[in-house]
């Protein structure tokens, strides 16, 4: 897979959770910050995290049989997914929560979302310098976040009506795409390579990349969808589980019936210069690095970043399993996951950390030694950093340029010009 402080006590609003940079979602458009969130949606962010470190240190595959590891089967792809999907939810959340901003205060909810864009993204080109050994998430995450801005003021139906077309028409745009423009040239886009080439950068980064934002728009709306919900209703919380594991597995059976039906001859027949072990290859372990062009009957497959409608729909129906169980959990078990929710909190820190840790490539002779090892340094740091600093480094950059963002548009009117004062009546003299 390439590449998702203490808690306070759990609330009933749907408005108190982190935004995706780790940064406190109360309101990006300048309202009041809530005292307290939902602790299902940050001990969820860093379960994604959990899954992104364990794919990209531990072995993938079984070296005498090659089959897929458990690692890669349950996080690879999955993982990044949750990640996408619970964007969503804190875009959801940072823009009003359940009741949608309107007005000025969406137009600064606007702007601040740029502005969030913008950082993480410049975060991510300039990881591209770095010869990382695994495909950085940053750079396509700020083009969610501008991807998304349009869809923040629709209602929950429109929302889950967009995350299913942009599952069912990206792909077959991303199929079509990688004929005509250039297929995955760079593995970390630097700002260098923006510079010299936006056009391929723009393209890979919309649709021929590891995560292209237009098929991954997916989880975005879905999860948009899903912060506008009640969250902290415990019907809501089930049936969010319920249909996650629904629509999870109807994919993957669906999928699976359907190459099983002719789907797998017709990919066999289309592309003769690949053996059956090579085909066989691509649907357990997915697209290295695109699927091939052969026929579109390779958007059966639901394997790990093919994204294809069903290797979508599937990781969607993942992340909605993995947030309502954790959404679900009881009070009780609030001690037990606070490094979880503490990491949840401080992800865009973390992964950053944890990126640079991968770029020194020391991991491959202990990989599970490396792996415990970056999870137990995180969630010790998370907890304490928490404790003692409030937010983490990265995530306070976003915070205040954000707010910064909010402050300004919302000091200014709907023409750019500043806000008069407020009217207040002239004073009545004392006719004591």
């Amino acid at each position: 897979m390439s590449a998702d402080r203490t808690p306070p006590p759990e609330t009933a609003a749907t408005t108190g959770v982190l935004n995706p940079s780790g940064s406190p979602a109360g309101d990006a458009a300048g309202g009041a910050r809530p005292s307290r969130r939902l602790r299902g949606v940050d001990a969820a962010r860093g379960f994604a995290l959990f899954g992104m470190v364990a794919v990209h240190t531990l072995p993938l595959y079984v070296e005498e049989t090659g089959d897929p590891t458990l690692t890669w089967t349950l996080f690879a792809g999955h993982s990044s997914a949750l990640f996408a999907t619970l964007a969503g939810v804190s875009l959801a959340f940072t823009t009003g929560g359940r009741t949608p901003h309107t007005g000025r205060r969406r137009t600064a909810s606007r702007w601040a979302q740029v502005g969030r864009a913008a950082i993480i993204a410049l975060v991510g080109f300039l990881l591209g310098f770095l010869e990382l050994p695994w495909h950085n998430i940053l750079v396509y995450y700020g083009v969610f976040f501008l991807l998304a801005i349009p869809f923040l003021g629709l209602r929950i139906r429109s929302l889950l009506l967009s995350a299913a077309l942009f599952a069912l028409i990206a792909p077959f745009l991303m199929q079509w795409s990688l004929d005509r423009l250039p297929a995955h040239v760079y593995s970390n886009p630097s700002l260098l390579d923006l510079v010299q080439d936006p056009g391929g950068v723009a393209a890979h980064l919309l649709l021929t990349g590891s995560y292209p934002a237009l098929p991954w728009m997916t989880f975005v709306c879905a999860g948009i969808a899903l912060g506008r919900m009640n969250l902290a209703d415990r019907r809501v919380q089930a049936a969010l589980t319920a249909v996650g594991a629904v629509l999870a597995a109807l994919s993957w059976g669906v999928s699976a019936l359907a190459l099983r039906l002719g789907g797998y001859e017709a990919i066999a027949a289309a592309t003769p210069s690949m053996s059956a072990e090579q085909i066989d290859e691509i649907i357990v372990f997915g697209a290295d690095p695109e699927l091939p062009t052969t026929t579109l009957w390779w958007l059966l497959v639901s394997a790990a970043h093919s994204n294809t409608p069903f290797s979508l729909l599937l990781s969607l129906g993942i992340a909605m399993v993995t947030l309502g169980v954790f959404l679900l959990l009881p009070g009780a078990l609030g001690r037990v996951l606070t490094p979880l929710t503490a990491m949840g909190a401080m992800t865009f820190t973390l992964y950053v950390s944890h990126l640079l840790v991968m770029w020194l490539e020391l991991f491959y002779d202990a990989p599970a030694a490396w792996f415990w090892g970056q999870i137990l340094v995180f969630a010790v740091v998370a907890v304490l950093w928490q404790r003692y600093l409030g937010q983490g480094p990265l995530e306070k950059v976003v915070t205040r340029s954000t707010r910064a963002i909010s402050r300004r548009v919302l000091a200014r009117g709907g023409d750019g010009t500043p806000r008069p004062a407020p009217w207040t009546a002239p004073r009545q003299p004392d006719r004591r």
